[in-house]
């Protein structure tokens, strides 16, 4: 395992929930990011967002780690769920919200 999958295997496994995204949380670049940062800062999740515009390396390894070919990349206790049109359409399902409070993850609202 390259150096670069290691640290982005540390951060899928270490953090409940992790989006490989352009930009921040705060300054998402790019609109798809800026859609899955929507949704999760209206659920209220505490979330590491990780930005692949820092370091390319981060950026090509995260599609390789994921086999997915784009960003963002949105991981809930290790395993990745998605992209922004997969996290969209779970979201508006409720079928996101449930898949978090299934791992244990809070949400606003929740009961």
């Amino acid at each position: 395992m390259s150096g670069i999958n290691e640290f982005i295997d540390n951060e899928v496994k270490t953090n409940d929930v992790v989006l490989f995204m352009k930009g921040t949380p705060q300054f998402p670049q790019c609109g798809f990011s800026g859609q899955v940062v929507q949704i999760l800062d209206y659920l209220g999740l505490d979330y590491k967002g990780v930005n692949v515009l820092a370091d390319q390396e981060i950026r090509e390894g995260i599609k390789q780690y994921s086999n997915w070919p784009t960003i963002p990349q949105l991981y809930v206790k290790g395993e990745f769920v998605g992209g922004c049109d997969i996290v969209r359409e779970m979201f508006q399902s409720g079928e996101l919200q449930s898949h978090l409070q299934e791992n244990g993850i809070t949400t606003r609202g929740a009961a």
